[in-house]
């Protein structure tokens, strides 16, 4: 089977099932690759990052057509390294620095490279079969096909393949994974886990998705264009702009999906021009409730508005409402209920937040940097926290972000970037902060861990 044309489950299963000549041909090409130990993987390790950070001593590792299966590299600061032709099965990449490294015709089956950086890697060619890419950062891969040809002792040049056709991932798995503007045109995906993996831009022409789950992924502008999805399950999953053109869709769960159709009351159902509303909320918010009116969009789909840069929308009544991608850069929103809301990559840099509701709130992806989200001053010096108790806040930036006081409890910060971040007395607890970026000096005095654990960390 060639990798790019679609073709039925039963193919797949039968391409899995190879006849014992090819199982030979691959045993025979691996014990022809150099077996290496850890001692000899991590002297090339040190001799790379002596070469990375202009040492003397230093030297490119290069892992052409070895066998590193089994090893332990984790961790380990192995950009543009090559490893093309070579193995990796079951090997410990965790964590480790791969940017535009080379994995070209790589055999990875069941490697781990959960949380590994991968930007820009050419991975055309490798095999990921059951590999864990869970939270790997994938931007602009290449995952296309790709095939090496060998010379033979006749002096004709070959193919070589694995047991599966290359530029092979099934159930493969790449929940939480950015796969931002990856190219994967033609890749075997059947039955990989794709849950709130970041897709934007992703190529996936002609791909094979059948069985995938890609619950909860962003697929904003993806290309589906001719793509198998038969039973795949894209429940809450992100299709603004995604092309789905001529793509096999049979079976396919979409429910809660959100593409350009409405997904709310639409602005024209309200009894006043959406303009009108919110010039008169602004005018109770600046008169302090003497003039004016307060506005109430529960569950409005507001997307047609566009942006709302330096809007006055304090104290706002929106539950619900569909802010998805909007520009809200500076706005007011002190004392907003956004309850539930969509905010996903929206765009809140230096928004005035204290005080929010935004429980169950839907903000992955969004910019929140220098956002104030710290505790609201009201009546008899009372001061009302905000509040993002089981917010979805993966990949969410919240570098330089006021968050004195912001109850977090229960929330998803997966990956999210909390450099820089005022952290005092946030409450983390019960929080899931896989892969989250903090700054320690700045944890003074928060609370962390579903255990109520006080953690005070020195500025």
């Amino acid at each position: 089977m060639t990798s790019g044309i679609i073709q039925p489950l039963e193919a797949v299963n039968d391409h899995s099932r190879v006849d014992q000549n090819k199982m030979d041909q691959d045993k025979s090409h691996r014990q022809s690759c150099t077996k290496l130990t850890n001692k000899q993987v991590a002297a090339a390790a040190t001799r790379h990052e002596l070469l990375f950070s202009g040492r003397a001593g230093g030297a490119r590792a290069v892992f052409a057509f070895c066998d590193l299966s089994g090893l332990d590299l984790s961790g380990c600061n192995l950009c543009d390294a090559d490893f093309t032709g070579a193995y990796l099965e079951e090997t410990n990449l965790s964590g480790a620095k791969l940017d535009s490294a080379s994995f070209f015709g790589a055999w990875l089956v069941r490697a781990n490279l959960a949380g590994a950086s991968l930007r820009r890697a050419d991975m055309r060619g490798t095999c990921l079969r059951g590999a864990n890419l869970i939270g790997a950062d994938l931007y602009e891969a290449d995952l296309r096909e790709g095939k090496i040809a060998e010379r033979g002792t006749d002096g004709e040049l070959t193919i070589r393949q694995h047991d599966l056709t290359p530029s092979e991932m099934p159930s493969a798995l790449l929940a939480l994974a950015n796969l931002e503007r990856a190219k994967m045109t033609g890749a075997i995906a059947v039955q990989a886990d794709f849950t709130d993996a970041i897709m934007r831009h992703c190529r996936l022409t002609r791909a094979n998705l059948r069985r995938a789950k890609l619950t909860g992924a962003n697929l904003e502008y993806a290309d589906l264009s001719k793509c198998d999805l038969a039973g795949a399950d894209l429940t809450g999953a992100v299709l603004v702009g995604t092309n789905l053109e001529a793509a096999v869709l049979d079976g396919v769960n979409m429910t809660g999906v959100l593409t350009e159709a409405l997904a709310g009351r639409s602005v024209e159902e309200l009894s006043e021009p959406i303009s009108d509303i919110l010039a008169a909320h602004a005018s109770w918010v600046n008169s302090e409730g003497s003039e004016g009116r307060p506005a109430d969009l529960t569950g409005v789909d507001l997307r047609p508005l566009k942006e709302l840069q330096h809007a006055v929308l304090t104290a706002l009544i929106a539950p619900g409402a569909i802010l998805y991608g909007l520009d809200l850069t500076g706005a007011r929103l002190q004392g907003a209920q956004l309850e539930g809301a969509d905010l996903r990559n929206a765009k809140l840099t230096g928004a005035d937040l204290r005080g929010v509701n935004l429980k169950n709130a839907k903000i992955a992806g969004a910019d929140l940097r220098d956002a104030d989200l710290g505790p609201l001053l009201i009546s008899n010096e009372r001061l009302l926290p905000a509040r993002l108790e089981h917010a979805d806040l993966r990949y969410a930036d919240l570098r330089g972000a006021n968050l004195r006081q912001t109850v977090f409890a229960e929330a998803d910060l997966a990956y999210a970037n909390l450099t820089g971040a005022s952290l005092r007395a946030a409450d983390f607890r019960g929080t899931m902060l896989q892969g989250t970026k903090l700054s320690r000096d700045a944890a003074v005095d928060a609370v962390f861990d579903e255990t109520g654990y006080r953690a005070t960390v020195a500025a």
